[in-house]
């Protein structure tokens, strides 16, 4: 059995800085010019995140051990999977706002960015609080089973900005513009400095991750308290939210048992939470193999009708269109 190496502050720097050098190249090489993300570059730039994801797990073997690494998957699964309803709802604002799809990539690097920052600070105060309270976690669980029980039931809201606090302050503040200058955040007319609309779309994808953080950051710790891999699992699953959202936004309808099957998750992951004292902590392997199968067969039966659909409704409209 070989021995565990200890988290050091080097590990957390350099982690962070390896993310920092990749978030770099990709606004001011790979998405210097502001350009529409096809399904191809989005389905490849998906495919290298989660590749890249794989590779720290696999070195987390050799780093923390064989269970670590599979508490990095389970969290990492569970941040991602939790990711796809916020996907939606980015799209749905970026409808409402008619955003240019030249510009919408812009939006989502600066909001990840910033979710990145939100969740770091969330993680280290829920783990805090774990660490002192251990009723927390009971808290938690509760928590999630209400949220899954209201994610099944409810429905999306409108996008509504002039509910947000945010978008509020902002208008109230700062002047405004009523067009995109380009994929400026601010400009300037007659000397003064203006908010553009897209600063508003940032301002409301800030709060909709807020919002989910809600969500995932509690259900991670069912999986684990360890702060380094609770922050690592959040991060590359918000790396893969952006291409992602390109991948997913043009197919939202082959989706609608997702959000059951999110639900589901959710009250899965609370009760394993308010039962641990009683019946013991579901292992590793088990919470990864029932999280990643309850997604995989609500995409399934999400594909499966929209094909049953398909194949009752051609027929009909062929009728339709014969002479």
């Amino acid at each position: 059995m070989f021995e565990l190496t200890e988290i050091q502050w080097w590990h957390w720097a350099i982690f962070v800085a390896s993310i920092l050098v990749c978030l770099a190249l990709d606004l001011g090489v790979f998405h210097k010019r502001a350009h529409e993300v096809r399904f191809r570059e989005a389905l490849a730039w998906t495919t290298f995140w989660f590749l890249l994801a794989m590779v720290f797990a696999a070195n987390l073997v050799s780093l923390r051990g064989r269970v670590e690494a599979l508490e990095f998957l389970t969290g990492y699964i569970i941040e991602l999977s939790l990711s796809m309803d916020n996907v939606f709802v980015i799209a749905m604002i970026f409808g409402y706002f008619q955003v240019p799809a030249a510009y919408q990539h812009r939006v989502l690097f600066w909001g990840i960015l910033g979710a990145l920052i939100m969740r770091g600070v969330m993680i280290g105060g829920g783990a805090a609080l774990v660490a002192r309270f251990h009723w927390t976690l009971y808290f938690f669980g509760a928590f999630l089973v209400y949220s899954g029980v209201k994610m099944a039931v409810g429905k999306l809201d409108e996008v509504r900005p002039e509910n947000n606090p945010l978008v509020r302050l902002a208008q109230r503040w700062f002047p405004m513009i009523g067009h995109f200058d380009g994929q400026k955040f601010l400009t300037r007319v007659d000397g003064r400095r203006f908010l553009t609309p897209l600063a508003l779309v940032l301002l409301m994808v800030e709060t909709t991750d807020l919002i989910f953080a809600l969500d995932s950051i509690p259900a991670i710790f069912a999986v684990t308290t360890k702060p380094f891999i609770i922050f690592t699992s959040n991060v590359f699953a918000i790396l893969g939210l952006r291409s992602l959202y390109f991948v997913l936004a043009n197919a939202i309808c082959y989706f609608r048992y997702l959000k059951v099957g999110l639900s589901v998750v959710l009250i899965f992951i609370g009760a394993k939470m308010l039962a641990v004292d009683w019946v013991g902590p579901v292992p590793i392997g088990v919470a990864l193999g029932v999280v990643g199968g309850i997604i995989l067969l609500s995409i399934a039966a999400s594909v499966i009708a929209g094909c049953r659909e398909r194949g009752r409704t051609k027929p009909g409209v062929e009728a339709a269109n014969r002479p």
